[in-house]
This record gives C-alpha cells, structure tokens and sequence, in this order.
C-alpha cells in the first residue's frame, strides 16, 4: 500500500467519523429540543386538567344566610379570574377540622422568581365562611409558570351564548346560579420562543344551587 493509499483511507476514515458525529449530535440536540417542547406541553395540559377537575366540583347552596355580604358559596367569574366553591377540597391531615367544602380561586399574577413574567395562581382557602376570602387562611400554589393571557368564558343555558363574567351574587339573571360550561384558553410560550394558545372546556355537573329540606 502506497503513501497515497493511505492518505485517501485516513480521509475517508475521517469523512466517515464526522458524518457519524453529526448525525448522533444532531439526534442529541433534536431529542433534548422536542422533551423540552413536550415537557411544556405537559405541564400546561396538567394545569388546565386541575381547573377542569376543580370546576367540575362547583356548587351553589341555600342553606346560609341570605343577606350576608360574603356568601359562604358563590361562582363570581372574570375574563382572567374565577371564584367559585367546590366540593373538590382533600384533608390531608388526621383530625383536621375540614370538610370536601373549600373556596377556589385561579387568577394571573407577577411571578417573582421570574420578574417581567405572569403565573397562573391557585388559592384554595381551608374552609368556607362569611369572611372576606382575602384575608382567610389559604394555601396558594403556582399552577402554571410563564402565561401570557387566560382567558374564561362562561355559558349561560338560558340565553345560549357565551358571556365574559358571571355572579351569582348578584341579583340578576344570574343569581343563584352555575353556568353550563366554562371555556379556558391559555397563552404562553413554548422552549423555543413560539407563541402558543391551548384552550378547553370545563363541564360543571351542578347548575342550580342546592336547596336544604
């Protein structure tokens, strides 16, 4: 075998090795690419799973006084806020002086690890009462980390449409009483930058308050 013989074998060796290398790196970097992008992913649907489950728990009752400025069950929603009480609480504690009944709200704030960027709060008071719900013991969790919009609407089943906010405090067409259906739409940013917006529904399994005998 001539000097020159060699010389091609060592260049095709090399040719060879680094089309190998470009193509595992290349494989490397797609892979850690797409698992960021459906951790993501994941981690929104996880998010709006729990509002759906939680929704699903809402309820209205009349057994409480009436005329009480903060009612111990409500559902008073905005296009980025919901409140609403839920038969949806777990105890975690042995002996804890709680019940299924709990106060839920879901609302858009400034998230302070990441300053500039919103988060998706859940606030979940310890049990309902006639309070103001701002100031009574609570657990706040970040549901979701880096959301651009929510977006609720609410469907009323009388007047078959869609509406932007819902009080069933109020003494309106409203009063004492659950919508349909809610729609939630978020918006947010995957891993790399791209603009995206997932949207679902939750179906409430209860429209009108419960009536003690």
């Amino acid at each position: 075998m001539t000097l020159i013989e060699i010389m091609i074998s060592l260049a095709i060796i090399g040719f060879m090795m680094a089309m190998a290398w470009s193509t595992i790196s290349n494989a490397s970097n797609a892979r850690v690419t797409f698992t960021a992008l459906e951790e993501r992913n994941h981690e929104v649907r996880v998010a709006m799973a729990r509002m759906v489950h939680d929704l699903q728990s809402a309820y209205l009752s009349s057994n409480e006084d009436q005329n009480f400025d903060n009612r111990r069950t409500l559902f008073v929603g905005k296009s980025e806020e919901l409140r609403f009480s839920s038969f949806g609480h777990q105890t975690l504690w042995a002996d804890a002086n709680e019940s299924d009944q709990t106060l839920i709200v879901y609302y858009l704030d400034s998230d302070r690890a990441n300053p500039g960027k919103e988060a998706l709060y859940r606030k979940e008071l310890r049990r309902t009462s006639n309070e103001p719900w701002e100031g009574e013991p609570a657990e706040h969790d970040i549901l979701l980390r880096g959301v651009d919009k929510l977006s609720l609407q609410y469907w009323d089943w009388k007047d078959k449409k869609w509406q932007d906010s819902w009080d069933s405090t109020k003494q309106d067409a409203e009063a004492k009483r659950l919508p349909t259906r809610v729609r939630i739409a978020l918006e947010y940013k995957n891993s790399r930058g791209d603009e995206l917006k997932l949207a679902t529904q939750a179906r409430l399994l209860l429209q009108e308050e419960l009536v003690a005998r």
